[in-house]
């Protein structure tokens, strides 16, 4: 009997002591997302040629401009799941040359009128 009362304090303590890791899945956690969030249609918006204000307009204001080169803005996004602590990332670099939209680069898909600069005259 007193045996019987040692093994079942040792099992007691050890479930104690290891409780957290067998309830780590019950516990939420929530889900992390960080920087520019942006959408396959925004960047379709993009074309070659836009201005600083027009590029902003559409996807905001950038995470990180290039302190070195001004002529580079860097839109990155990162989502890390809580539940499965996958981590999701994804970068849009905007490259300006005299201060008109030269290149894009990145995760997502340009248009394919991204080559084919916006009317700069209205209507007459």
């Amino acid at each position: 009997m007193k045996q019987c009362k040692i093994w079942l304090a040792a099992a007691l303590t050890a479930a104690t002591l290891s409780g957290c890791s067998v309830f780590d899945s019950l516990v939420y956690k929530i889900d992390i997302p960080q920087g520019n969030f942006i959408e396959q249609s925004q960047v379709e918006k993009l074309r070659v040629a836009m201005t600083r204000e027009q590029v902003e307009f559409i996807l905001g204001r950038p995470v990180l401009r290039d302190s070195f080169a001004d002529n580079t803005w860097y839109y990155v996004y990162q989502f890390k799941s809580g539940r499965t602590n996958e981590i999701t990332r994804k970068e849009l670099v905007i490259k300006f040359e005299q201060d008109k939209v030269a290149s894009v680069s990145g995760d997502y898909t340009l248009s394919e009128l991204f080559d084919t600069p916006l009317s700069v005259s209205g209507p007459k």
